[in-house]
């Protein structure tokens, strides 16, 4: 399907949903309104305030085969409705409780039924009123970088996650590598898998980072004057699946440790740099290990850059990570991804973004061959025109194009909409 017939197909929504909206938005607003008072509460003559809120989107994707990135389908044609919820908990000035709850069809969009999960939840305690040291406990994202921070629909110009969140490379978290052969059948870079294992492999494989990295763990941060810093002990490594952000008692056994320092040299830029260890492997990949070798021994290690601008109608920001993955008796696998996005608002209801990812791969030895590229390069550019029609419902769609000059076929093109409903 090509870029003008998606446009085509869903001019008439649009156009519905921009003739309704200056007569359905004086209504609306009044019914949020009831609804957000409805979902509030405080006590203890305020000193005990909570409040629920929450999101319906309704996303449509149309799409190559295999499906990209952490999609989940083997059709064309994907429809993807969730529900999330939020509970903020404040009590007095020192303590913050937050809860996301989600209903879906998969963490990452798929074919599966409905499910609901809990995605986080914690306590956060802050001893000092300015700020210098906050602690929280219980499951959480990630405080690597900055996509974290605008990843909700609501916040971020696009449907998808950037490139490194979301790109799977040849590591496996179920099993550990044996020889550079296999780590190259793994990445698709050298053939030799079995139509079975190819069938299974998207399941097998992990990206950089996973999305939001919702897992289990402690964390520190606070404000110094223009710095800000993070640092957190969590119960797996930003490569890590859904599933395994809870398997606290698993996984404890070889914690993730990550930090961030961050610097705001005046209101327009944010400087941040991260860094970030974990094993990789899951607890079910132990009968795999190379002899005389533990699974801390198989380590993820992340270095990674950000930076966030913001000048009357721009925002952009950027990230780079540089990714090592411990392979013993092979050797390491380095990898940098990355990627540069731009906001522009058109009108305070029109906007439009661009965003620009690549990733690629370093070299192993590989016997008398020579150093071979263990992954395949890939680049992709993202486009997404999005408008509000109220402070309450917003609609975006995004044109997706990758470039994997090593695959078959090296070019691909995805499109997706997203209907979203804040309340």
């Amino acid at each position: 399907m090509s870029i003008f017939r998606t446009l085509r197909l869903a001019l008439p929504v649009v156009t519905a949903l921009a003739l309704a909206a200056p007569t359905a938005a004086v209504a609306s607003e009044e019914a949020f309104d009831r609804l957000a008072a409805a979902l509030s509460t405080s006590a203890l003559n305020g000193a005990f305030r909570a409040r629920v809120s929450g999101t319906v989107d309704l996303e449509g994707y149309h799409l190559p085969l295999p499906a990209p990135a952490l999609l989940e389908t083997n059709r064309p044609d994907l429809f993807n409705p969730r529900l999330t919820l939020f509970l903020d908990a404040q009590l007095g000035a020192r303590a913050y409780a937050f809860a996301q709850a989600r209903a879906d069809r998969g963490f990452d969009p798929g074919d599966a039924g409905s499910r609901h999960r809990l995605d986080e939840y914690a306590l956060r305690l802050t001893p000092w009123s300015d700020g210098r040291l906050s602690l929280q406990l219980g499951k959480f994202a990630t405080i690597v970088g900055n996509w974290v921070n605008r990843h909700g629909s609501w916040d971020s110009p696009f449907i998808n996650a950037p490139l490194p969140y979301e790109n799977l490379t040849g590591i496996w978290d179920t099993d550990a590598v044996r020889s550079v052969n296999q780590l190259l059948q793994w990445s698709h870079v050298r053939p030799g898998l079995s139509a079975a294992t190819l069938a299974l492999d998207k399941r097998l494989r992990v990206p950089v980072l996973w999305g939001p990295a919702y897992s289990t763990g402690l964390a520190a941060s606070g404000a110094l004057g223009r710095f800000r810093y993070s640092t957190e002990l969590k119960n797996a490594p930003l490569s890590s699946r859904p599933r395994s952000w809870t398997q606290a008692q698993k996984w404890w056994t070889y914690p993730a440790v990550a930090a961030r320092l961050g610097y705001a040299p005046n209101p327009l830029w944010t400087f941040g740099v991260s860094a970030s260890t974990g094993t990789y492997l899951r607890p079910s990949a132990d009968p795999t290990l190379a002899a005389g070798f533990g699974r801390g021994d198989y380590r993820q290690r992340d270095l990674a850059a950000d930076l966030a601008f913001a000048w009357r109608r721009w925002q952009v920001w950027a990230e780079l990570y540089r990714t090592r993955f411990a392979l013993p008796r092979i050797g390491e696998a380095d990898t940098l991804a990355g990627y540069v996005e731009a906001k522009y608002k058109f009108t305070p209801q029109l906007f439009g973004a661009v965003r620009w990812n690549r990733q690629v791969f370093g070299t192993i030895p590989d016997g008398p061959r020579g150093p071979v590229h263990w992954g395949r390069a890939v680049s992709r550019l993202d486009l997404a025109p999005g408008y509000r029609f109220t402070p309450h419902i917003q609609l975006k769609l995004q044109y997706t194009w990758q470039n994997e000059p090593a695959a078959a076929p090296a070019r691909t093109e995805t499109l997706a909409t997203q209907l979203t409903v804040r309340f």
